[in-house]
């Protein structure tokens, strides 16, 4: 293999791997599972952070593909980053985000 060619992983790989860094609890007390995600959170699914109080919602990966919830991750790379040990922040009011995450379903 040629130096300077970057191998690359498969989407679910990139996304399994995004959520096992991201999806922390803010020092809150949680059951981890032998792969270090929290027993909470059921399989297919992923937990953010949103508003101000930073309330904590459990969503379904396939929101990962909507438009809309992509547009809500931009926001959240831009205003906070990915690098961090906070979680998945969404910069937006929990009423917006419950109003969101409701017609996704």
């Amino acid at each position: 293999m040629a130096l300077g060619k970057s191998v690359k992983l498969p989407q679910t790989a990139v996304l399994k791997q995004i959520l096992m860094r991201y999806c922390s609890s803010l020092g809150k007390r949680h059951a981890y599972d032998e792969h270090g995600l929290p027993d909470d959170v059921p399989k297919g699914h992923f937990a953010v952070y949103v508003g101000e109080n930073r309330a904590r919602y459990i969503v379904p990966i396939s929101f990962l593909s909507r438009p809309e919830f992509q547009i809500l991750l931009q926001q959240a790379e831009e205003e906070f980053g990915f690098d961090h040990d906070m979680g998945i922040t969404i910069p937006c009011e929990e009423v917006v985000f419950e109003t969101l995450t409701s017609a996704l379903r």
